[in-house]
């Protein structure tokens, strides 16, 4: 059977608020097995960010549980925090994030730079690149790249130590149509073909619909959990997904 990745039980995150306290996360319960691909759905205001914090381990529950490839993660310290997101977790940011000084291949090895766990890191940077399509973008900075390139560049950051869960947060989010198709396509061969799991923090249909699973959030809660029929990243546009 398939292993779960991700295990959250009655997970509740609260801030105060001056003197009220508001629950961001109302009580989450959610499992995600290994190598599955779902989107993470809802409004403004849904938990969908503190949501990924979680499961990024950027942030503690307030009370609950999160299990990491079977670890309950609450249990943790702070090092070994650091150290789970540098082994376990690849994070795919809107905004790229990259650093405009560093070359594309310097941008991908940062994160060994932090974690290297015995790496050849020249190698591990050239494969990362080349499974993102971009062997010979290397040397180039981000302002040389394409916005499309530039998020590759941060898949393959993403990837370079290997991680079990990667998490994308509206990962598509400041690409055009054209280069959200690409990147939507680069992440279904990951899953598909890679066995990476894959979850997708999103508002934007299109990249629900490149998903097998639709977690939709509402009020800190789970509105609904459905499996979904995945379309290809080259037919969503084409089938009216967006209409």
């Amino acid at each position: 059977m398939p292993t779960p990745v991700v295990e959250l039980e009655n997970l509740r995150k609260v801030y105060k608020v001056g003197v009220e306290s508001v629950a961001a996360l109302d009580g989450i319960d959610l499992s995600i097995e290994e190598r599955e691909m779902a989107a993470i759905m809802g409004a403004s205001g849904s938990g969908k960010s503190t949501l990924l914090n979680m499961l990024g381990c950027l942030d503690r529950p307030t009370s609950g549980s999160y299990r990491l490839n079977g670890y309950d993660v609450g249990t943790f310290s702070d090092n070994r925090l650091s150290d789970t997101r540098g082994r376990y977790i690849g994070f795919v940011f809107q905004s790229y994030n990259l650093l405009p000084q560093l070359t594309a291949a310097q941008n991908v090895e940062l994160p060994l730079r932090y974690n290297p766990r015995g790496f050849d890191r020249k190698q591990a940077v050239k494969d990362a690149l080349e499974r993102v399509g971009l062997s010979d973008r290397a040397n180039h900075r981000p302002n040389q790249l394409s916005g499309g390139q530039q998020q590759r560049v941060g898949i393959a950051r993403a990837l370079v130590g290997r991680p079990s869960l990667l998490l994308g947060d509206e990962p598509t989010g400041n690409l055009d149509s054209r280069s959200t198709e690409e990147i939507l396509s680069l992440l279904q061969e990951l899953n598909s073909r890679d066995g990476m799991t894959v979850i997708l923090v999103t508002h934007e249909t299109e990249v629900a619909a490149a998903t097998r699973r639709i977690v939709t959030l509402r009020d800190g809660l789970v509105l609904s959990d459905e499996p979904a029929e995945q379309v290809p990243a080259e037919e969503i546009y084409r089938t009216g997904v967006m209409s």
